[in-house]
């Protein structure tokens, strides 16, 4: 009896951890390579709009949190493009957003309008 309660002991926080890990990123599909660019190796379009394709993805899926009341402050084309890097560095991983997950479509329009200059367009 004091083996099982010692295996348990010993394989319980083991279980908490794979789960912990497997819970950590909101994965659908990786197709980025290491570096956030795109395994395709497709240029990035320099016609992506700030406006039409960037913002209504922050607004679905980060103003919940990034209101105003948590740094960074997404609200605005100034507070998205002040937190440019930052933004893309937590997007490209999957870091964020925290209780979602963005589609590879989305991840690739914020990296390559961040590549490209983050422009108010």
């Amino acid at each position: 009896m004091e083996t099982l309660s010692r295996t348990k002991n010993i394989l319980l926080p083991i279980l908490i951890g794979i789960v912990f890990i497997a819970c950590e990123n909101n994965v659908e599909e990786d197709t980025t390579s290491p570096d956030g660019g795109s395994n395709g190796n497709e240029p990035c379009d320099t016609n992506i709009s700030f406006t039409t394709s960037v913002k209504p993805i922050i607004d679905a899926n980060c103003i919940a949190c990034h209101n105003g009341n948590q740094f960074p402050d997404l609200r605005t084309y100034q507070g998205i493009f002040d937190n440019a890097q930052n933004v893309r560095s937590q997007v490209v991983s999957r870091r964020m957003p925290l209780n979602g997950s963005l589609t590879n479509e989305e991840i690739e329009l914020i990296r390559c309008w961040i590549e490209n200059g983050a422009l108010n367009n």
